[in-house]
């Protein structure tokens, strides 16, 4: 089955975005694909966690110019940098969650979407 060139772009975002948190240390980096999914609001989550609200703050600030610096492309809206946290990206297709670990934990949004294809990225140490 060929790649939609759009899927392709999602894939590209994905990666970007991925590389945007490991430049802050972000960790538990998880990627859920729901391009299978009938019922799924966008094609991926892309989520992760930081230490503190200023570790919050830093990688979700390090998404936005990575992503930006190296393909152009800015979030549709961001929400959550007031207290930093639990801070969503909208990047169309694409949401980012980067939380506290206490409010990843509440929230449990992997476990929302189990059905979906889900990547664990290994932490950078």
């Amino acid at each position: 089955m060929k790649k939609r060139i759009k899927d392709l772009e999602n894939e590209q975002i994905v990666k970007n975005i991925v590389e945007g948190i490991q430049e802050r240390k972000g960790k538990e980096i998880v990627v859920v694909d729901m391009n299978r999914l009938k019922e799924a609001p966008c094609s991926y989550f892309v989520i992760c966690e930081g230490d503190s609200n200023v570790h919050v703050n830093a990688v979700a600030l390090s998404i936005q110019d990575y992503v930006q610096d190296k393909i152009q492309v800015k979030p549709y809206a961001a929400d959550g940098f007031e207290n930093a946290e639990w801070i969503a990206m909208d990047y169309g297709q694409i949401i980012v969650h980067v939380f506290q670990r206490h409010a990843r934990q509440y929230y449990d949004i992997e476990h929302l979407w189990a059905d979906a294809d889900l990547q664990k990225i290994e932490n950078l140490n």
